[in-house]
């Protein structure tokens, strides 16, 4: 084909060869992506179309993001075959989860056309805007991210904003700013968080988890150092201060390094007389360099969430915006969907949502279920991959083990085939070994079914996980 560059991908530049193709945003061209329904993936389809550019897209099933996409002018095809990539395609933009098998991605190379996976495709619109903030950790981005939002859109910053879930105040998971803030999500999988350009990066919290990636924590650490070292002399890293050795992390970075935490007094920005209201929603006096600060309130639960919150803080010490307005943010600030959504209630019985797929995550759900009302707290949980739960059955029993309660349903297979050495009966076997009250169901009607006949009147159900556990409650609520 003529004017087409020779396709070098990421997956050849891992070989050693350099990714040549650079998007042009000032001359916007036609970018097809493969997986468009992708939280992410929709997203970004979504900003490149308000720049201009002409994108189509292929996923498998439609949903209410691709219905989204469509109603914009964007074309989506729920199917993926070789038909959909044509010449007139400058670019084709793919997840870590896309083969080189796929057909699209085959045709793609078999045209000369450019490809790209996401990650790059995000660190090249970061670099557009001279406030790039990336908020990292293995827990609890899409919450920061999306309070950050909160508080940027609260002191009129006009942020761009990509987030990993559905976040009411923009009504989507994007937001498209004229300013130069760009507020997004950094995640570790597969490194692709270090194809980013941060000014400002943020770090949660560093564990566990992707092991069919990551050979070890080791291996997960040595990553977070190299996205902080992403950042430039004149940049900012926070990182949480509770982090285990987390000086291994900033030692000898050029950019400046401001630190917070719950547990480590000594970081920059801290919290004291923290106190918890009937819903279990946390509030806190700042401590700011050992100064006593404001005082602040959330309508979301969780002292996970005075952690995040205090990320939020050092962000907003950045840009000099003033308590009254960062307090009016976490006000307005509810939660985004399925992180602790309330969903409905059910003959008398309360149904919470959550995402909760990591064992650190589900302690942190549960606790904050324990400061809820509630008789008894049942727990339906869905894991997530057949390696996390091989590498963490243990640590999954003994977080599960904080529900009075608990359901199973299969392993979300996501992007894994079953290995044949894994299963849910496997969980319940620990659960049962830890003196739980425990019941497995190979499918969802059988669980609401179960429901119905044992909840009562005060009882609280949490639907739990990645997958598509949130469908349990939300078809209860429609019986």
């Amino acid at each position: 084909m003529k004017n087409k560059k020779v396709i070098i991908s990421s997956r050849d530049e891992e070989k050693g060869v350099k990714l040549m193709y650079q998007i042009d945003f000032e001359h916007p061209c036609k970018i097809h992506f493969i997986g468009i329904g992708g939280i992410s993936m929709s997203g970004f389809a979504e900003l490149l179309h308000s720049m201009g550019f002409t994108i189509t897209g292929s996923d498998w099933h439609e949903s209410k993001i691709t219905r989204h996409l469509e109603k914009l002018g964007i074309q989506v095809v729920y199917d993926q075959n070789e038909k959909n990539i044509t010449e007139d395609i400058s670019l084709v933009v793919y997840t870590a989860a896309v083969k080189p098998t796929n057909p699209e991605y085959k045709r793609a190379v078999e045209m000369g056309i450019p490809i790209m996976e996401r990650a790059k495709m995000v660190g090249q619109v970061m670099k557009n805007y001279s406030s790039a903030i990336a908020v990292s950790g293995t827990h609890g981005k899409t919450t920061t991210t999306s309070i950050a939002s909160h508080i940027f859109l609260e002191a009129n910053l006009d942020p761009t904003i990509s987030v990993g879930g559905i976040l009411h105040a923009i009504d989507g998971n994007i937001r498209v700013g004229h300013s130069e803030h760009f507020i997004t999500e950094a995640c570790e999988y597969t490194n692709s968080f270090l194809q980013f350009f941060p000014t400002v990066g943020i770090i949660l919290n560093i564990e566990e988890d992707h092991m069919d990636f990551f050979k070890d924590l080791a291996d997960i650490r040595h990553s977070f150092r190299k996205f902080a070292e992403l950042i430039p002399e004149h940049g900012t890293l926070i990182i949480n201060a509770d982090i285990d050795n987390y000086e291994e992390i900033t030692e000898n970075l050029s950019c400046r390094v401001l630190t917070y935490g719950l547990k480590n007094k000594s970081a920059d920005f801290t919290a004291e007389n923290i106190s918890y209201d009937e819903l279990g929603c946390g509030s806190f006096d700042a401590v700011t360099d050992g100064e006593n600060g404001g005082h602040f309130s959330l309508s979301v639960v969780g002292s996970h969430n005075i952690s995040n919150t205090l990320a939020c803080l050092a962000l907003s010490s950045l840009y000099g915006i003033d308590d009254s307005t960062i307090q009016r943010a976490l006000s307005s600030f509810r939660g985004t969907e399925r992180r602790f959504e309330y969903k409905g209630k059910k003959n008398g019985f309360t149904i919470i949502d959550d995402y909760a797929h990591h064992p650190t995550e589900i302690t942190a759900t549960l606790t904050s279920a324990a400061k809820y009302p509630h008789k008894t707290l049942w727990c339906v949980f869905q894991p997530h991959t057949y390696t996390r739960t091989k590498a963490f059955l243990k640590d999954f029993a003994n977080s599960l083990s904080a529900a009075d309660k608990i359901i199973l349903t299969d392993i979300y297979a996501a992007r894994e085939k079953d290995p044949g050495d894994i299963s849910s009966r496997n969980l319940k076997e620990e659960l049962e070994k830890l003196g739980k009250e425990v019941y497995y169901f190979p499918d969802f009607e059988k669980i609401q079914t179960f429901i119905l006949k044992n909840l009562v009147d005060g009882d609280l159900l949490i639907t739990m996980g990645a997958g598509n556990v949130v469908e349990i409650g939300e078809n209860l609520l429609k019986l």
